[in-house]
């Protein structure tokens, strides 16, 4: 888990439940196209490879469904160059990071708002946590400030 200690210490405090060793598979959805549910399987770890390091292979069998309403994917904390590519008027800088008002999240391209590591680079979930709360704010007042 690449976590520092007082990530870890935090999120046992918040009750947060952690399912080590065990990868999704399939997100599943209602007739309506809302998400219902996780398909997950349990992992174990394998032989050593050449670095020594043991990676997680399945076990078969051991697929299960486990109950969702919202999931969100946080893997890794560098910026896709797709944004970049794909987006010609979102600026962003030499890494590829979005640049963002710090406060709001809001971008150079109208209506879109960013925060956490796209933004920052490598940080902490708290920090993220906290633009993600200023930019429901914002987005929330340029949302009324539309209508």
């Amino acid at each position: 888990m690449p976590a520092r200690l007082a990530e870890v210490h935090h999120a046992h405090e918040e009750e947060i439940e952690f399912h080590t060793l065990t990868n999704p598979v399939e997100f599943i959805g209602d007739e309506d196209g809302y998400l219902v549910a996780m398909r997950c399987i349990r992992m174990e770890l394998g032989e050593p490879d050449e670095s020594g390091r043991r990676r997680p292979v399945p076990i078969e069998g051991s697929e299960f469904e486990t109950p969702v309403d919202t999931v969100i994917i946080a893997i890794g904390n560098a910026s896709n160059k797709i944004i970049a590519d794909t987006t010609p008027d979102l600026e962003v800088d030499a890494r590829d990071r979005i640049i963002a008002d710090l406060e709001t999240g809001q971008t150079s391209k109208k209506g879109v708002f960013a925060g956490g590591d796209v933004v920052t680079g490598a940080a902490t979930v708290i920090l993220a946590m906290g633009a993600g709360k200023r930019a429901a704010t914002a987005i929330n007042e340029y949302l009324m400030g539309e209508g």
